[in-house]
């Protein structure tokens, strides 16, 4: 689910010192793309960070964008936090699976087509080489194991699908109308299939 919008850092700072980090290594080492931050061990234990990492990089490879050129935040809760800002944004006081909250308008103005690619703002590009901010997401422990149980699904599997859709809706594909979820959908199941997983439809 998409979130209104609102500014990249809804977890905290725009850009946390491990991201300031990362900035410094552009020459080194292979950045992180996403950024874990844990607020349920739970998700520790499932790997959760690696496999955001590998869903992230399969889905903006797949649409030809520079994975080490972006950044993604990821915070890792449960039931009850992903319940309070669903509340807050969305107004709706439940949990959900996933919420995604993008850095900036990408959606495109036409149902059906693809969203703008992701630009700096100004688009100049950023004097200390620092990656691009797509957004937040938030994903919920309970009601991810709780779907993939009902559903019959690997979790892992389910949860890399959860934040492969997320990570469209942060560069601006949406399911509202058909159009665009056939378009969306169809972006999903490739990634997917690229990373060795089935079709989640």
């Amino acid at each position: 689910m998409q979130a209104p919008l609102v500014r990249a850092g809804i977890f905290g700072p725009p850009l946390h010192p491990l991201s300031q980090a990362r900035r410094r290594d552009r020459r080194g080492a292979m950045t992180m793309l996403t950024e874990t931050v844990f607020e349920d061990d739970r998700w520790q234990a499932f790997g959760l960070e690696d496999l955001a990492e590998r869903a992230a990089r399969a889905a903006l490879a797949h649409l030809g964008h520079v994975p080490e050129d972006h950044l993604i935040s990821v915070l890792a809760c449960d039931d009850a936090r992903i319940a309070a800002l669903n509340t807050e944004f969305r107004g709706k006081p439940v949990p959900t699976n996933v919420l995604s909250w993008p850095s900036d308008e990408r959606a495109a103005e036409e149902p059906g087509a693809e969203p703008e690619p992701p630009e700096p703002d100004p688009p100049e590009p950023d004097p200390t080489g620092g990656p691009l901010e797509l957004g937040d997401i938030a994903i919920a422990y309970e009601t991810c194991m709780s779907e993939a149980a009902a559903q019959g699904k690997d979790p892992a599997a389910h949860v890399t699908h959860l934040i492969v859709h997320a990570i469209l809706h942060l560069l601006g594909y949406d399911h509202i109308h058909e159009a665009d979820a056939q378009l969306m959908e169809a972006h999903e199941v490739r990634i997917l299939a690229a990373m060795g997983l089935p079709d989640p439809y």
